[in-house]
């Protein structure tokens, strides 16, 4: 499939789809804290779109992009309802980038979605593409090992990130070349990439830079340490997160902030192990826990 955007021509009709593509790739430079329109700060920190969803949304296993237009309305535990596209973006906004939310009628949502329909007119009318999400991995029946995590940070990831995480800011000034994984400019506590075994299951399939789902370079273990020590790590704080998944048994185990429909420590939550956990869910609730 072609999602070479920089094909189509720049007739009216594809104005609003390469804006779209644009926020996808630029995000601060138009919505982030230096845009130089306080009006248009939505942004709390200096991601990109581009920063997770790979390849710019179409790389398997890095939270593909297509089909998502097929795959909404959706039901999403975290808000307990049937959400809109638009509600699915706004929570990338709170949390992902920091910030706070684009209006729906906003002419930047409108490209978003313009962009996201455009990366899926080839899919199936259910969404359902190989590589959707995240790669799975076998979840080590331990805590997490941060002097472990460390060492692997050292070894695959600071030749991108730093040794600080702080990342490499790319030239245009705006956006991260390679992106902070802690630190005021990364993601808030509330996004779901500070869940240990969803961030493990992204660095297993993504990382280092140029891993592929089906070459990947970090065993199951070396991704959930490594996942572990960024998540400990100092991050924004996002406002009210108490308030989120409204039926708490449908809160993921490996959430970092309570409250919690268990007697599980915040620690454990945190850092492991899991399988205790989810035992405790499938036993007391038949709820069968993957994250």
């Amino acid at each position: 499939m072609n999602y070479d955007i920089s094909q189509l021509n720049n007739s009216k009709d594809n104005e609003l789809l390469k804006y779209g593509y644009e926020l996808f790739l630029n995000t601060p430079k138009y919505i982030g804290p230096d845009n130089g329109d306080p009006k248009m700060i939505y942004q709390g920190n200096r991601l990109a779109c581009k920063n997770c969803h790979l390849d710019l949304g179409t790389k398997p296993y890095s939270a593909p992009l297509i089909g998502i237009i097929q795959r909404f309305p959706q039901y999403r535990g975290r808000e307990n309802k049937i959400g809109t596209i638009e509600e699915r973006i706004n929570g990338c906004m709170e949390r992902s980038m920091n910030g706070k939310m684009l209006p729906e009628e906003s002419k930047e949502m409108q490209a978003i979605v313009t962009y996201l329909d455009w990366l899926s007119r080839y899919a199936p009318k259910d969404g359902k593409i190989k590589g959707t999400g995240f790669l799975k991995i076998e979840i080590p029946n331990r805590a997490v090992d941060l002097n472990h995590g460390e060492t692997v940070f050292i070894k695959h990831c600071v030749v991108c990130h730093g040794e600080d995480g702080q990342g490499i800011m790319s030239s245009n000034g705006y956006t991260y070349e390679y992106p902070p994984l802690w630190g005021a400019n990364s993601f808030n506590h509330g996004a779901g990439m500070t869940r240990v075994i969803t961030a493990a299951q992204f660095i297993k399939g993504n990382m280092p830079f140029g891993t592929t789902y089906d070459t990947p370079v970090l065993t199951d273990e070396e991704a959930y340490d490594v996942a572990g020590y960024i998540n400990s790590q100092d991050r924004p704080k996002k406002s009210n997160p108490e308030k989120d998944f409204p039926d708490l048994k449908k809160k993921p185990v490996s959430t970092p902030y309570p409250p919690y429909a268990d007697n599980f420590s915040v620690e454990q939550h945190q850092k492991g192990p899991f399988q205790p956990i989810i035992k405790y869910y499938k036993e007391k609730f038949n709820i069968t826990k993957t994250k």
